[in-house]
Order: structure tokens, then C-alpha cells, then sequence
């Protein structure tokens, strides 16, 4: 059996999704039968790379939010991350571009190294505030992992097409934001939802 996940390394929901995600498998007697694939999305494709913005300013502009608005919102949040174990600093956060990063999450399959790939990128990211928009950081978290070949892969344009293609599908299958989940092809499952929701899904999916 077979799960993508959608999602993108900037989005804190996708990071508590998976960790979600990931409890409801500990509890599946048949986890090791089951294939996770971790596929692209970009909430915002159209950000310049290169650049990087603050979080909040990009929130306020999107949704029309105030600051003292986003700033409960991002608190609220740490603390819900903070129940899934996850370790958040929201406010001080920057964003940009991350097909670069999404790019090396795909070089990483082909190593078997895409869920500790994307997790390294979840953990910079969000909990020690890292860039994971830069071709020199980028490299850098890729070797902790194990990952070879990463500069060349920056370096060029490989896996660019597959992450445009992963959006669209995400886009055809009816998902217009992340984390989404597709169980075995056939369940599909929007939004970082309670383990217990993954784990019902699992076992409904799951060949008899």
C-alpha cells in the first residue's frame, strides 16, 4: 500500500500533519508494507528566488491580517506543534521560494533518503530557523542526511518539472492547499487532521 503526501517544507500544518500522520502509522501492525511518498507543492511558486520574507508580512498580505492578528494566530500554533512534540519559532521566521528545496527532496528518493530529507528540512526550518533557500545551506543540510550529489543538483534544473507536476496533480485530485494525504490511490485525506482520522484511514485502506 502506498501514501503521498503532499506538502510544502514552509507550511507549519504540513509539519504537524506529518508528524500526525506518522503516530498513526507507529500504531499500524503492517507499517512496513506501506510505501510513504513525499510529493511537491508550493503555496506560492510565484515568490522570486532569492529573496526572502518575513513570515508575518506575507500572512498580513495574504488574509488581510493585522500584525498583533498574526501574531496570536503563529502563537496559537506553536503551541498546538508544541503537543505533536515539534519545537516552533514562528515569529522570527522568514519565508521564500522552495522549489530548490522541493527539488532535492525528489534527488533524495532515488537514495532512499526523501522522509529524512524533508524532515531535515521541516526541522531547519521551523526550529532552528535556518535558510532552506540558499544553494550553500541547502547542500549543507543535504549532506547531514547522507545525501550525495546535491550541488549538482542545485546547480541545475533537474527535478524542476516534477515539482510542477506534483502540484498539478495535487490540483486535479482536488487539493488546493496542504498537507494532502492520498491513501492506496483511492482515500484522500485534506489537512493536518487528528492521528486518530490517519489511523482509521490506514486501516480502511489497508488490503484485507
Amino acid at each position: 500500500m502506498r501514501v503521498d503526501i503532499w506538502s510544502d517544507i514552509v507550511c507549519p500544518w504540513c509539519y504537524i500533519g506529518k508528524r500526525r500522520f506518522e503516530k498513526a502509522l507507529a500504531g499500524f501492525e503492517r507499517r512496513n508494507e506501506l510505501q510513504v511518498v513525499h510529493r511537491s507543492f508550493q503555496l506560492d511558486p510565484t515568490m522570486p528566488k532569492g529573496q526572502l520574507f518575513r513570515h508575518r508580512d506575507v500572512l498580513m498580505g495574504k488574509y488581510g491580517m493585522t500584525e498583533p492578528q498574526v501574531a496570536a494566530a503563529q502563537s496559537r500554533l506553536v503551541e498546538l506543534a508544541a503537543t505533536e512534540g515539534l519545537e516552533y519559532h514562528l515569529s522570527r521566521s522568514y519565508t521564500g521560494n522552495t522549489l530548490d528545496a522541493h527539488r532535492l527532496v525528489h534527488h533524495a528518493a532515488g537514495q532512499g533518503l526523501q522522509d529524512a530529507m524533508i524532515e531535515r528540512l521541516f526541522r531547519a526550518h521551523f526550529t532552528e530557523l535556518k535558510s532552506i533557500f540558499d544553494n550553500e545551506s541547502l547542500t549543507a543540510l543535504a549532506e547531514e542526511v547522507g545525501l550525495t550529489g546535491s550541488k549538482e543538483v542545485l546547480t541545475s534544473d533537474a527535478y524542476a518539472a516534477d515539482v510542477v507536476t506534483d502540484h498539478g496533480e495535487a490540483n486535479r485530485l482536488g487539493a488546493s492547499g496542504v498537507p494532502f494525504f492520498l491513501i492506496d490511490g483511492r482515500y484522500g485525506i485534506s489537512g493536518a487532521q487528528a492521528t486518530e482520522v490517519f489511523a482509521g484511514a490506514i486501516r480502511t485502506a489497508a488490503p484485507r
